[in-house]
């Protein structure tokens, strides 16, 4: 099949989704948005994009991806069999309907809820068929459901580890979250590193939270992964669909810690595996630590891989 995949690729993460199907023999395009950089040729018209965003609901920057992704396909040059647009509440919808023109089937993803982004409740009905990982939007919007998926693999995690608990995160309103289960884990003794990136330099550390400045690659972030026995992952508000964090935890066997109450809802979950935590009042037992990672049956893990993905959402029945 021609597959064109359409994504804000910001993290490196779907261009696994292009490997693996160009691996099992289709042709395939992936246009990678997050790399289209727009510039506004003058200081009046990011004026008037906070016009178009408050009245019209538009946004230059939307339109300018929509009109560069129209321009990657038509340098294609032949029709796709399917597109999949990742983030699609990124494009303007005047240029996802576009997009039809150049496929058999146009299909769209989110990761994000509409809560968060409301844009997704304005663009979904532009596809062939739309997907979210949050289960409420699918219910309100006539979504199908699929969750993240597993980017990376490794069976190595046996340790020794030189921290028990690991997480990155910008920023934001989860902070007060934050600090209560950094405090947490100091009282209990846990070795743990928590980075919390900002862009303030000059911003003084807000309690227990010490704040970095400069951005982690990828391979950074995993070198800490890899020494650490647990991953945290904090829900941001008015959101329960999975994050990657999450599907990390299952492809690298390690063990999860998270304010998200909805995972008890998946086949994977396994208390063993995975803690729970109350986000008003997180408490974490030692004893959590104390067990070994128990290993998820295969056909519940080959679920939640990138080919669990794709057979899901691209070539759903």
């Amino acid at each position: 099949m021609k597959i064109a995949l359409i994504s804000f690729d910001n993290w490196g993460l779907n261009d696994g989704i292009a490997k693996v199907l160009k691996q099992d023999g289709h042709t395939v395009h992936h246009i990678d948005f997050h790399d289209f950089i727009y510039k506004y040729p003058n200081f009046y018209y990011k004026i008037y994009n906070s016009f178009l965003k408050v009245f019209l609901k538009k946004n230059i920057k939307n339109i300018y991806y929509g009109k560069e992704i129209i321009k990657r396909l038509e340098q294609i040059g032949e029709q796709q069999d399917l597109t999949v647009t990742i983030k699609g509440d990124f494009i303007d919808k005047k240029y996802l309907k576009k997009i039809k023109n150049h496929t058999k089937k146009s299909i769209g993803f989110f990761n994000d809820s509409a809560t968060r982004c409301p844009k997704i409740k304005r663009v979904a009905s532009a596809f062939d068929q739309a997907f979210s990982f949050e289960k409420e939007d699918c219910e309100q919007l006539g979504l199908k459901f699929a969750p993240n998926w597993i980017y990376k693999e490794s069976k190595n995690s046996g340790g020794p580890f030189e921290f028990q608990v690991f997480n990155i995160c910008s920023k934001d309103k989860r902070l007060p979250i934050v600090s209560k289960i950094i405090s947490e884990l100091k009282a209990k003794q846990v070795k743990h590193k928590i980075i919390v990136f900002s862009t303030e330099e000059d911003e003084a550390p807000k309690g227990e939270i010490k704040f970095y400045y400069k951005r982690f690659s990828l391979e950074e972030i995993s070198k800490y992964i890899d020494k650490s026995k647990a991953l945290l992952d904090i829900k941001r508000d008015g959101q329960f669909g999975l994050t990657f964090r999450i599907f990390e935890s299952i492809g690298l066997e390690k063990k999860l810690i998270t304010t998200n109450p909805d995972i008890v809802n998946y086949d994977f979950y396994n208390p063993n595996n995975i803690l729970v935590i109350d986000e008003k009042d997180p408490v974490i037992p030692i004893s959590f630590f104390e067990s070994d990672y128990e290993k998820l049956p295969e056909e519940i893990y080959q679920k939640y891989t990138i080919k669990g993905w794709i057979q899901n959402v691209l070539f759903h029945q």
